[in-house]
């Protein structure tokens, strides 16, 4: 069980701070929750926390892995399908895994991919998302602000 303070990262969501732990009562069902801040976003979430290990809420990497991170976005491109669909379903499936190096790779290579041929839509949202939850971790982790993460990042790839 985590505590309020600690850093978790929660898939497809991102990095964020535990701000409280309380109950909560919704359809009639009395809960623990998780109440979680997502300062990349500004958002607040709030994960059962009898369901979180389930959902993949894990801690976020420490300062140590933050270099790992940035190996990971300076490796070869993976291959990736030609159809944009497909390739739209794997990354995204990809990212559910809420593993920060798997989420990484996908940055990089949409990034290459779109630096070479324009992604779609779906593919530029995804991409959005990817780099918001990679950003967060590796925000809240190393102790940057966003304009240098983003710049590392970028940099990186």
């Amino acid at each position: 069980m985590f505590a309020i303070g600690d850093n978790i990262s929660y898939p497809m969501h991102g990095a964020g701070t535990i701000q409280k732990i309380e109950n909560r009562e919704i359809l009639g069902e009395l809960r623990e929750y998780y109440c979680l801040l997502l300062p990349y976003s500004k958002m607040n979430v709030m994960i059962p926390v009898d369901n979180s290990d389930k959902i993949g809420v894990r801690p976020i990497i420490d300062k140590m892995e933050i270099d790992k991170v940035f190996e990971v976005l300076k490796e070869e491109s993976s291959t990736m399908s030609d159809n944009w669909n497909r390739r739209y379903r794997e990354n995204n499936e990809k990212l559910k895994t809420g593993d920060i190096f798997i989420v990484a790779g996908v940055v990089r290579d949409l990034v290459r991919n779109d630096r070479i041929k324009k992604l779609s839509t779906g593919e530029k949202k995804l991409l959005n998302n990817a780099k918001q939850i990679l950003e967060s971790e590796v925000i809240l982790a190393g102790g940057h602000s966003m304009e240098e993460t983003e710049k590392r990042l970028e940099e990186a790839i």
